[in-house]
């Protein structure tokens, strides 16, 4: 067990498993052990400026999310996955490994620079639209494809990983660097998210368009850790008082009742699926704080409603009878998926949400032996009879609450057995594995299974980051459903590139806010674009290659079937524009007088201009 931490880092005791299963324990951690620096050694391959052959051209500090080129290309930078890594490497940073302060040097320049790019999301200046932009080609250029945006997770983790660089530099005696420095780029990212947390985007697979359990997790967690990161640093972090309004949305929206378990998204239109999810599973180990207690509003591992939730998503994957898993009984570990109704790349087991899984044990074993009892109701009681059938509703402490934990910490182990028999000898690690075969599929050598890997292996030996706060009073402010209010903070106007941490200082040229609003009935399956000749609409009309902002759908009934696009456009001009239909690979223009409409902007400092139109496509 590595001991070496250059500030408080949180390390428990193993669970002691039954003399019977040692054998077998032993070749798992034999496994972990020599994996574990393949899969280090494979995330940085992934990194520009890592002398790395995987990524060549690659920016520093720029994660690529694989080196597949083709079927799929992957050869792109997302936010999210940038994020989940580095949070990964400042993690093993504070583990001991500080070979590893350079790159994450490079990760800092090279977002302060992203978030300056303009991108069919938005821009930095005035209203910080830009930074819900999910993905960017390698260069740190802007990628103006056809996409799921907004993806409004990747401000909130990135704020995240770099809150959670400041123990480091705080206890180097860095403080001052650290505010002057990381601040300003977590600011952006800490704004972004309170202004627009209560409005939906695409979820982590950037599929669904609607309020994601993950997402708002993250959200949550950002701003409680920004709030308390800025008394540390004597500042104020006004973005940071939606945090209660953000727990209280999680809180009261996504349990599903009837079905047990907690649903992956809420306020998504036209979508046929269960909503079991790996989505929540994610976003407990994302939230997790070794220090919290069970009961903490954020959904922590050991929470119940997350104990039934893990029972029912892998319950959904058993059920669907895939030959790598052998017909496995309850109580046995299986691979996992994203989602039982999943058919990218026929629909394989994900190595991450598998790892995932295992975590989330591993997790909540630690935090129930931390508080010396395990409390067991009736939620959480299916999932508990499981792998101790004897087990009831009730509280349980000393030798039972330790048999009890042995049997999660063997399942735990079981899901990294079920990855571990599929993976190639070199170690590498894929988006994928078939369901029939177990062979390596989809992309390979994914970043984001590589840092999966890591930080599971890192929960399994008892080795977690320090506390980011989840039990204080701020993180633990419980509201009444009445009590939520889809409230925000307006940033507009106070975005600015991080310049000490490299951004470069942008031209803030005047622009004006532009609603654009259309009443365009839709089938299952499609969705509604904006296409206009500047920029931030693609540039062109009439042409597919410029399509590329979709609506919000977010107000979507059948009684009204509206779709918008809040976007600041450059002031005292006209702007040209039109509606088109995405059925799947099919763009359908309008046609007729509306296929050249044309909008107004006002002159700089004019009132927000909204247009309500209505489309329709031969």
């Amino acid at each position: 067990m590595l001991s070496l931490c250059f500030l408080p880092c949180i390390t428990l005791p193993l669970t002691v498993a039954a003399s019977s299963l040692q054998a077998r324990q032993d070749d798992l951690s034999t496994f972990i052990a020599e994996e574990r620096p393949i899969a280090l050694a494979g995330a940085l391959a992934n990194i520009g400026g890592l002398n790395s052959s995987w990524v060549e051209g690659a920016s520093p500090g720029i994660v690529v999310a694989s080196p597949s080129t083709v079927n799929p290309n992957y050869f792109y930078t997302w936010t999210r996955d940038s994020a989940l890594t580095y949070t990964m490497l400042i993690d093993e940073l504070i583990f001991g490994n500080i070979s590893l302060r350079k790159t994450i040097e490079d990760y800092t320049t090279a977002q302060a620079i992203l978030q300056t790019v303009t991108n069919p999301s938005g821009s930095l200046w005035p209203a910080g639209d830009g930074l819900g932009e999910p993905k960017f080609y390698t260069n740190m250029t802007r990628f103006d494809g056809t996409w799921g945006r907004p993806q409004r997770d990747g401000p909130a983790l990135r704020a995240t990983t770099f809150m959670n660089l400041a123990p480091v530099l705080f206890n180097l005696n860095e403080t001052e660097t650290f505010l002057e420095i990381y601040w300003p780029l977590i600011l952006n990212d800490l704004k972004y998210v309170g202004q627009y947390w209560n409005q939906t985007g695409f979820d982590l697979w950037e599929e669904v368009h609607g309020s994601s359990f993950f997402t708002v997790a993250a959200q949550h967690r950002a701003l409680v850790q920004g709030g308390l990161l800025a008394q540390k640093l004597n500042t104020t972090c006004t973005p940071c008082k939606q945090a209660s309004q953000i727990l209280c949305f999680l809180q009261h929206n996504f349990w599903n009742t009837s079905g047990n378990y907690l649903t992956a998204d809420v306020n998504a239109n036209q979508v046929t699926r269960s909503g079991i999810n790996s989505d929540p599973i994610l976003a407990s180990i994302h939230v997790f704080d070794a220090n919290a207690s069970c009961n903490t509003g954020s959904f922590q591992p050991c929470n119940s409603k997350m104990f039934a939730t893990h029972k029912t998503l892998v319950d959904s994957f058993r059920n669907l009878s895939w030959p790598v898993n052998d017909k496995a009984a309850a109580g046995q570990a299986i691979l996992v998926g994203r989602y039982p109704e999943d058919t990218y790349y026929d629909g394989g087991a994900w190595p991450l949400c598998t790892f995932a899984c295992a975590e989330m044990l591993y997790d909540a074993v630690a935090q129930i032996k931390r508080a010396g009892i395990l409390s067991v109701d009736s939620i959480s009681l299916p999932f508990f009879q499981d792998l101790s059938p004897d087990v009831k509703v009730g509280n349980y402490t000393d030798q039972e609450m330790h048999a009890i934990l042995a049997n999660m910490s063997t399942y735990a182990d079981g899901f990294v057995r079920a990855v571990q028999q599929y993976l190639p000898k070199n170690g590498s690690i894929s988006e994928q594995l078939n369901h029939t075969t177990g062979s390596s599929t989809s992309a390979s050598k994914l970043t984001w299974s590589f840092a999966s890997f890591i930080t599971m292996s890192r929960r399994r030996a008892s080795q977690f980051p320090p506390s980011w706060g989840a039990d204080t009073a701020q993180a633990n402010t419980n509201l009444t459903a009445v009590q939520c209010k889809p409230s925000s903070y307006n940033g507009t106007g106070t975005y600015a590139p991080a310049l000490a941490a490299g951004a470069p200082n942008i031209a803030m040229p005047c622009e004006v806010e532009v609603l654009f609003v259309v009443n365009a009935t839709t089938q299952f399956g499609q969705n509604v674009y904006i296409a206009g000749n500047v920029t931030k609409l693609g540039g062109a009309l009439n042409d597919p290659g410029s399509v590329i902002l979709p609506l919000n759908p977010g107000n979507y009934t059948s009684e009204r079937p509206e779709g918008y696009v809040d976007i600041f456009l450059q002031a005292d001009q006209t702007v040209r524009y039109q509606y088109v239909l995405q059925n799947g690979d099919e763009f359908v223009f309008e046609s007729g007088q509306n296929q050249d409409r044309m909008v107004k902007v006002p002159e700089c400092g004019g009132e927000m201009v909204r247009t309500d139109d209505a489309a329709s496509f031969s």
